[in-house]
């Protein structure tokens, strides 16, 4: 089988050392059970992000670089790279590595049977959060907690980017949204289209590397538009067939 594993990149040239050091031994071992392809999204990045990705991973064969030429913001990024992917399986993970990439195995794992989705969960009862800014833990947590009520599931965190899906789970999605309201939106898309979806306890780290690249208002703003779409699916009965395998 094959996998396709997207990183979205912007303004990362700090980072692409690190990351290339974390994912070596990744994708040698991924490489020993998988056909692999890597995808890196640069998002229009302002910095040297390209010519490191190009230095660091571009005489790989299974790799592509992929570039906007403006900034386009996360959502645009993983619809460029999930239009590109061809594999049947489709991990996307953020570029510093604020989730351990190792978890990939173990989440990999669980996506079998008729498992449509594996998403990371800081907020799970197992899961937890290291050095993680309390104003960022304050939006997300309050963000799944609306999310949860309204569709009705027992998912702990809808914003983490690193999963492990199906393709049949994020190709030809009809998704909007162009910045970070693009994972919870993917999620929800995927409860309402009767998918089984699991997740994955697990740490979420500081980033080490760079600077955060969420800008706190404009989420607020996009979430605060989107919650409205939410509660007409509810009220249209799209939840009632939720299927969420609680860890």
């Amino acid at each position: 089988m094959k996998l396709s594993l997207i990183v979205p990149c912007y303004n990362e040239e700090e980072g692409i050392n690190n990351l290339q050091n974390q994912l070596d031994p990744i994708l040698e071992k991924l490489s020993k059970s998988w056909e692999l392809e890597l995808i890196f999204v640069d998002d229009g990045s302002k910095d040297n992000t390209y010519d490191l990705l190009q230095q660091h991973f571009g005489q790989r064969k299974y790799t592509r670089i992929l570039k906007h030429e403006v900034n386009q913001n996360l959502g645009a990024a993983m619809r460029t790279g999930f239009s590109t992917a061809t594999g049947d399986v489709i991990v996307t993970m953020d570029s510093d590595c604020t989730y351990d990439p190792k978890e990939i195995f173990p989440m990999l794992d669980m996506l079998k049977d008729d498992i449509s989705v594996v998403t990371a969960s800081p907020y799970h009862p197992l899961g937890g959060v290291e050095n993680v800014p309390k104003y960022r833990l304050f939006l997300s947590k309050s963000i799944t907690l609306i999310y949860r009520i309204l569709t009705g599931s027992k998912i702990h965190t809808f914003t983490a980017l690193f999963r492990a899906q199906r393709k049949e789970a994020v190709k030809d999605v009809n998704f909007t949204s162009n910045d970070f309201l693009a994972t919870a939106e993917l999620l929800i898309h995927a409860l309402t289209n009767g998918q089984k979806v699991v997740e994955y306890p697990t740490v979420l780290h500081v980033r080490v590397f760079g600077s955060s690249k969420i800008k706190l208002l404009k989420v607020i703003w996009s979430h605060t538009k989107f919650i409205p779409k939410v509660i007409k699916m509810r009220w249209n009965g799209s939840f009632s067939q939720n299927k969420l395998i609680q860890n």
